[in-house]
C-alpha cells in the first residue's frame, strides 16, 4: 500500500517562555535567528545523582529536543562544579584526592542520565579546566572597579552594580536576611560575595595574582557560559532554588564586566519534594537515581519527571510513581499496537465511516494540542494529555483489527493508523518516553500483549463452545494479573491496569 505523506508542521507561531527576569511569558526571540544557546547549571559531584538533579536534566533534554523539532540549531552547555567545599570535605573524610571524589560522581551522573535517556549536553565544562579564564575575568572586574582584593580573597562589590536584585526582585534588606551571610570583616558590604578564595591548608589551590586559591562558586558559571556561548546568550536555566543568590550574582558580575546583557531569558524549574518538603541532601530526603531505577523502569522515572509543568513543584513517592507507571505503560502499549497494525498488508479499498472520521479528528486534535502545549512555556503535562486523548480514540479500533475484523484492514483505515503511529512516535521521541528499538523492555511489553491476545482467543473459543467455566477462569485470572477484560458486541477488549 502506498502511504500518504504525513507532514508534521514546524509551526510559524512563536514559542513562549516564562522569563524569571521579567516575571511574564515572552515570545522567544533568539540572539541569532535559527540558533539557540542554552546554559544550565550542572551538579556539584560529591554524592550520587538524585532525582532532583534528574528533573533538571530531563526537562532540558526535552526542551532541547522540542526546539530542534521546531527547526532551531541548539547548543546546550551544562557544567560540573568539580572543586567545592563539599567535595573537599568528602575527600578529607575518605582520605583521597578531591579530584577522585569528583570523578566518581561525575561518572555516576553520566550513568544515571544514560539510564533516563538524557542526551549529553554539547559540552560539559569543568571548573578545574577553566581556572585561567576565571582568573582573567576576576582581574577584569577588579580593573573596572567592581571587585576588590582582601588578604588573598577577592570580593565582588555589590554597591558598584545598582541593578543588583533585579532577577530575584528582592530588596537589599531581603537579600541580606535571606542569604545567610557570614560575618566577615574583610567585606565592605555583607552582600559582597567571593570571586576568589585564598587557599586553606589541605585544599586544592591554583596560583593567581592574589596568591594561591580557588574560584568562588558564582564566578565559575559566568565564565563557562560566556566562554562557550558568548555575551547575550539566549537561555540560562536551573532550579528555582538558584535564583538567589547564585543566579542573581551571576547577573551582577557578568553585566558589570560586559556593560551589556548577560542572558536574555532565565528559566527556572520547580523543586522535587518528598512529603511536600524540598528534596535536599542537607535534609537527608534525597533518592539516588541508581537506587530508584532498581525498583522502577527508568523511562517511568523520566515520564514522572515531565508529567507536571516544569515551573511547578512535583512530589516524589511510590504512589506518584505508580500513577506514572500506569500512564507510561498505556502510551507504550498503544505505540506497540499501532506498530503492529501498520505492519499489516492492505486488503483493498474501503469507505469513509463516522468511526474513521473520529480517528482522523483525534489525530488532528492531538497534533494541534501537543504543539500548542509545548509552544506555551514547554507545558509537557498538557502535551502528554494530548497523547492520552489520541490513544483513547484509537484504542477501540486497534482492538478490532487485532481481533481480526477485516473491515479495519482497508487502505483508508491503515492510512489513518499510520498517521497516528507517526504522530505518537514523533511526539514520544520529543518527550523521550519510548524504549529504544530492540530494548528488553519493549520486547517484554510485546510478549505480554501477545500472550494476553492468545488467552483471549482461547476464551473466545470457549465461549463459542459454551464452556462458560473455562471462559470465566481465563477472564478472572487475567484480572488477577492486572488485565481488565471487557466484552463488547464485537468482541473482547483488554487494558493493562497495573
Amino acid at each position: 500500500m502506498e502511504q500518504k505523506s504525513l507532514s508534521l508542521p514546524r509551526r510559524s507561531f512563536p514559542v513562549k517562555i516564562y522569563n524569571t527576569l521579567t516575571r511574564r511569558k515572552e515570545d522567544f526571540s533568539p540572539r541569532e535567528p535559527g540558533k539557540v544557546g542554552i546554559y544550565v547549571c550542572g551538579v556539584t559531584p560529591y554524592a550520587y545523582t538524585h532525582i532532583g538533579h534528574a528533573r533538571v536534566a530531563v526537562l532540558w533534554d526535552v526542551f532541547k529536543r522540542y526546539l530542534e523539532f521546531r527547526g532551531f540549531e541548539v547548543t546546550l552547555i551544562s557544567n560540573f562544579t568539580d572543586v567545592d567545599d563539599k567535595i573537599i570535605a568528602k575527600a578529607n573524610e575518605e582520605g583521597v584526592p578531591a579530584g577522585e571524589i569528583a570523578e566518581r560522581y561525575i561518572n555516576d551522573y553520566f550513568e544515571a542520565m544514560d539510564a533516563l535517556g538524557v542526551q549529553p549536553a554539547d559540552r560539559h565544562p569543568r571548573v578545574t579546566e577553566e581556572i585561567a579564564e576565571i582568573i582573567k575575568v576576576v582581574s577584569g572586574l577588579i580593573e573596572k572597579g567592581h571587585a576588590y582584593e582582601a588578604q588573598g580573597d577577592v570580593y565582588f562589590d555589590v554597591a558598584s552594580f545598582p541593578a543588583y536584585g533585579k532577577l530575584s526582585g528582592r530588596s537589599p534588606e531581603e537579600m541580606e536576611a535571606g542569604s545567610r551571610v557570614e560575618i566577615n570583616q574583610l567585606k565592605r558590604n555583607p552582600l559582597d560575595f567571593a570571586l576568589w578564595k585564598a587557599a586553606k591548608p589541605g585544599e586544592p589551590a591554583w596560583e593567581s595574582p592574589w596568591g594561591p586559591g580557588r574560584p568562588g562558586w558564582h564566578i565559575e558559571c559566568s565564565v563557562m557560559s560566556l566562554k562557550y556561548l558568548g555575551e547575550g546568550f539566549d537561555i540560562h536555566g536551573g532550579g528555582l532554588d538558584l535564583v538567589f543568590p547564585h543566579h542573581e550574582n551571576e547577573v551582577a558580575q557578568s553585566e558589570a564586566l560586559l556593560d551589556s546583557q548577560f542572558a536574555r531569558y532565565w528559566v527556572h524549574n520547580g523543586m522535587v519534594q518528598v512529603d511536600k518538603e524540598k528534596m535536599s541532601k542537607s535534609i537527608g530526603n534525597t533518592s539516588a537515581v541508581r537506587e530508584v531505577i532498581k525498583k522502577w523502569e527508568p523511562l517511568v522515572i523520566r515520564f514522572f519527571l515531565i508529567s507536571t509543568h516544569y515551573r511547578s513543584p512535583i512530589n516524589f513517592g511510590p504512589e506518584e510513581l505508580a500513577v506514572a507507571h500506569k500512564g507510561w505503560e498505556r502510551l507504550v502499549n498503544a505505540k506497540r499496537r499501532l506498530d503492529k497494525v501498520v505492519a499489516f498488508a492492505s486488503s483493498g479499498e474501503g469507505a469513509d465511516t463516522p468511526e474513521l472520521n473520529e480517528v482522523r479528528e483525534a489525530y488532528a486534535q492531538c497534533r494541534e494540542k501537543f504543539l500548542t502545549a509545548m509552544d506555551d512555556d514547554f507545558n509537557t503535562a498538557l502535551a502528554i494529555s494530548a497523547l492520552y486523548e489520541l490513544v483513547r480514540a484509537v484504542n477501540p479500533h486497534l482492538n478490532q483489527v487485532l481481533q481480526g475484523n477485516n473491515n479495519y484492514r482497508t487502505d483508508l483505515w491503515l492510512g489513518a493508523f499510520a498517521d497516528c503511529q507517526e504522530l505518537l512516535t514523533t511526539y514520544g521521541d520529543i518527550l523521550g518516553i519510548f524504549p529504544e528499538g530492540g530494548a528488553a523492555e519493549a520486547a517484554d511489553s510485546s510478549l505480554i500483549a501477545d500472550l494476553v491476545e492468545f488467552l483471549l482467543e482461547l476464551r473466545a473459543e470457549a465461549r463459542v463452545a459454551k464452556n462458560w467455566e473455562l471462559s470465566d477462569r481465563i477472564r478472572d485470572r487475567l484480572v488477577q494479573l492486572g488485565v481488565e477484560v471487557k466484552d463488547t458486541p464485537t468482541g473482547a477488549t483488554w487494558e493493562l491496569k497495573r
